[in-house]
């Protein structure tokens, strides 16, 4: 199939090796962070938080984040032109919601008379939230949608990526506390060129199963 989409995809692979001496451009970063922000969520929920690092100084903390485990997605740290850090609100609450709501209206998408209506869809969040008030198995599939959608924006423009959960989240959570404000994050996305002599993953044909084993038509 020829269709631009089904290139894109094709095009798209998991980088194994990157050249840190090429960087994305601060054109193409400024569309990747406007496709993260418009990512979807569910009820428009929005529960996450995306720290990108870019400078030379966030590389190295989040290099060291791999003291403990996962050294093997470590080079990506300061080789990939930029990384993405995915956080979800393990605690979302309906005070955090209403500010959603809030734009909502604010940005002429609600009419002021529907609000109320809106603020009753946040029962989809009390549905997955605990005694203790840890919705993050809902949060989390958030930050999901939007990596999946930042993969084929990448994929657009000819970036490389590297989807990681392979990263710690305890030693993310110390090194950049203060950024993610409480969000946690449990996957990580590098991204930048792949180097030609290095990546054994890049120009592989793509394995996945016949259409008719994962797409049923009714």
């Amino acid at each position: 199939m020829t269709h631009p989409i089904i290139r894109d995809l094709n095009a798209r692979y998991t980088t194994k090796k990157y050249d840190p001496n090429q960087r994305i451009s601060d054109e193409d970063m400024a569309v990747i962070c406007q496709a993260l922000r418009m990512s979807a969520s569910s009820i428009n929920s929005q529960p996450w938080k995306f720290i990108i690092i870019a400078s030379d100084a966030a590389k190295q903390r989040f290099h060291d984040t791999f003291a403990n485990m996962y050294q093997f997605n470590q080079p990506h740290a300061k080789e990939a032109s930029h990384t993405v850090l995915l956080a979800y609100d393990p605690h979302f609450t309906k005070d955090k919601y209403a500010k959603r709501v809030d734009v909502e209206v604010t940005s002429g998408h609600l009419p002021k008379d529907m609000y109320d209506n809106m603020m009753g869809a946040y029962a989809f969040a009390e549905a997955n939230t605990d005694a203790q008030g840890n919705n993050a198995s809902w949060t989390k599939a958030q930050v999901y949608i939007a990596l999946g959608n930042i993969l084929h924006t990448l994929a657009r423009l000819g970036i490389d990526s590297t989807p990681m959960e392979g990263v710690d989240p305890d030693l993310i959570g110390e090194a950049f506390k203060d950024e993610l404000d409480g969000h946690v994050c449990q996957v990580a996305l590098a991204m930048g060129y792949h180097l030609p002599t290095a990546d054994y993953n890049h120009g592989l044909p793509k394995a996945r199963l016949a259409l008719k084993d994962v797409v049923v038509t009714l």
